[in-house]
């Protein structure tokens, strides 16, 4: 009976350690999301430094770095069409540590325009917030004649397939945009994929390529310094920072392709941090002065909470999957 008494007792000493160890594991995991960060913070750019999402991350983690004196470094991992970064990402561990600017083309063309990725856009990441949406530019080298939309299609469809056109990397907006022109327009070009949209810009001021479609806050500047000349943009309405370049849309009905970058983290990420950086990001992107610099650049900034990124993000993907599909582009 004695035994059968200590026997009990142990049982219970151990199921109350077993009780008290998880209640201990609970309340470490909860300090850890309400201290979070406590050390450096990695924001990866899946393109090289230089373009549009560099700059947005640049803002984003100068700001972030401010509020919490602590480092918020921004690591550029180009190449892939921006898969290489968001594959790194999506294996990462999930707390909090690192975050990921992912875009149009990383999740919500790339999934479709490539058979086989190494990671999966819609369960691999947890949506964080919506930064900026922006036009891309439609821009030529001084070089080709064409100054306005009607005047381009011209030219195209007399020098058939022998124009070519720069993009930041196979299944990128940039990418997408000039197979949306193509078809609606009925013409066709030879696809010269770069890195970047800085090296894509070089080389066109360089004369290697004819034209662009691209980050209307990397490619506007060069466009107002003359080293290009802009021709359109490519959203719905003409941009605030460039009111006299027309859009697409008004030569070409219903053409309308519009670029964004939002904040990403590893699929798991504690919902509790997720929607601390998400209010963080809405105070720096609503700030007037970021909000007069993405704007004066073309960009539109764009908070959102999770929830409401994660909507964005679906329907995005939906719109792109038949987009491709219409293209007939598939790379295997």
């Amino acid at each position: 009976m004695m035994k059968r008494r200590e026997f009990l007792k142990g049982t219970a000493l151990f199921a109350t350690g077993q009780v008290t160890a998880a209640a201990l594991a609970r309340t470490s995991l909860v300090h850890a999301q309400e201290n979070w960060p406590q050390r450096q913070v990695t924001i990866v750019v899946p393109f090289s430094a230089g373009g549009s999402a560099d700059l947005v991350a640049r803002i984003v983690a100068q700001h972030l770095q401010t509020k919490f004196n602590i480092p918020f470094i921004v690591e550029n991992r180009g190449g892939g069409g921006g898969s290489i970064a968001a594959a790194y990402v999506a294996k990462a561990p999930n707390d909090g540590y690192t975050l990921f600017i992912g875009t149009v083309s990383t999740n919500a063309i790339g999934p479709y325009l490539h058979a086989k990725l190494p990671f999966d856009a819609e369960r691999d990441f947890q949506p964080i917030s919506l930064l900026v949406q922006f036009p891309n530019l439609l821009f030529v080298n001084p070089k080709i004649p064409a100054k306005t939309v009607p005047e381009l299609i011209d030219y195209l469809k007399a020098n058939d397939g022998k124009a070519n056109y720069g993009s930041s990397g196979n299944g990128t907006s940039s990418h997408m945009c000039a197979v949306l022109f193509q078809i609606a327009t009925g013409t066709k070009m030879t696809h010269v994929p770069f890195r970047s949209t800085s090296e894509e810009l070089n080389n066109m001021i360089g004369g290697h390529i004819d034209l662009a479609f691209d980050s209307m806050t990397t490619a506007w500047p060069h466009a107002v310094s003359g080293a290009v000349r802009a021709i359109a943009v490519t959203t719905s309405r003409r941009s605030s920072a460039a009111p006299d370049v027309p859009t697409i849309g008004e030569t070409v009905k219903g053409f309308e392709a519009t670029g964004w970058q939002g904040l990403f983290a590893p699929a798991g990420m504690p919902r509790p941090i997720a929607d601390r950086i998400s209010e963080e990001v809405r105070r720096i992107l609503e700030s007037p002065e970021v909000s007069a610099a993405l704007k004066k650049v073309g960009a539109d900034p764009s908070p959102m909470t999770p929830d409401q990124f994660s909507e964005f993000t679906r329907v995005e993907r939906a719109k792109w999957r038949e987009v491709v599909k219409a293209s007939g582009i598939r790379n295997d």
